[in-house]
């Protein structure tokens, strides 16, 4: 297991650095910051004053080093727009998008788990069909169209939740709803897939052989072996959760990081862009390595891998 670990560790922190150089370049290969800091009106001697105020005009290779070990300190400079420190903007912003993407995520277990369950015992019926089509649905409709569709029915015509902000837990009803909905397909046909292929198995054979009574099958033999692929999955679906936050944010008007992230990429405020890149990917990061270690726990074949 420690050995497993370490390697896990080692490949983490390889993705890491990876992920670093990739969200430092992006911005700077996308065009000319000191031009997009200046403006449309910025004249050429401002623009070289911005470039050199701000270090843009030093060897690339500097620039990344320089910020990679400020990143190291939790020290992303300072915001061009809101004019203040970036760590504090994206430590105001983050709880709220951590707890939209936590709620979001048990909607989701709560729902699909036990949906992909029904539909592996009830396999080919009409409950089966059923669960295949929400997933179906699910993947082919855009969340910010979902979104849209609870506000006009439960905010709009209902009146029975608000629209936007995050002042009550009522706030948080919809867009963890409309988040949840987008990781339900995956995990629902996980569930469902895990759960045929358990059943199927001897050693269930064998429970049923037994005489054990169905629903100690199902949970304890069944459900058990079949949940350990859904750990993984949720840890990678809450990290997509995190990213597709921007949009769901963005429609609720909730103040997290998303929200926080597309105000900083409409006014071209880099250095939160790029924190706020870096700490998702980190997060996500620490979440994979979570997972894999869990079901490394649970199924000793896996450290073999």
């Amino acid at each position: 297991m420690l050995r497993f670990a370490l390697r896990r560790i080692l490949v983490a922190c390889a993705v890491a650095v990876t992920v670093s150089v990739a969200s430092f370049l992006l911005l700077h290969l996308s065009g000319d910051l000191a031009s997009a800091i200046g403006g449309p009106e910025a004249t050429a001697a401002q623009v070289e004053e911005i470039r050199r105020q701000f270090g843009l005009d030093r060897p690339l290779i500097v620039q990344f080093l320089a910020w990679a070990g400020r990143a190291l300190h939790l020290d992303f400079g300072n915001s061009y727009y809101f004019r203040e420190c970036v760590v504090d903007l994206v430590a105001a912003r983050l709880p709220i998008t951590l707890l939209l993407g936590v709620v979001a995520l048990s909607v989701a277990l709560f729902v699909a788990i036990p949906l992909g369950v029904l539909a592996a015992v009830r396999r080919d019926t009409w409950i089966d069909r059923a669960a295949l089509f929400v997933s179906v649905l699910g993947q082919a409709m855009p969340s910010f169209w979902f979104g849209l569709t609870l506000i006009m029915i439960f905010s709009v015509n209902l009146r029975w939740l608000p629209v936007s902000g995050n002042a009550t837990w009522k706030h948080f009803v919809l867009p963890a709803v409309t988040l949840g909905y987008y990781a339900m397909p995956a995990v629902m046909r996980l569930t469902r897939n895990g759960m045929l292929e358990v059943l199927a198995s001897d050693y269930v054979r064998t429970a049923r052989a037994k005489g054990l009574p169905p629903r100690k099958i199902l949970i304890r033999h069944a459900l058990r072996n079949a949940v350990i692929p859904v750990i993984a999955l949720a840890a990678v679906q809450f990290g997509f959760m995190l990213g597709g936050s921007i949009v769901i944010e963005a429609v609720f008007s909730l103040q997290g990081l998303g929200q926080l992230a597309w105000e900083s990429i409409a006014r071209n405020d880099f250095p939160v862009v790029q924190a706020i890149v870096l700490v998702l990917a980190m997060i996500y990061i620490a979440l994979t390595l979570a997972a894999d270690l869990l079901n490394a726990a649970l199924d000793p074949r896996l450290r073999q891998s």
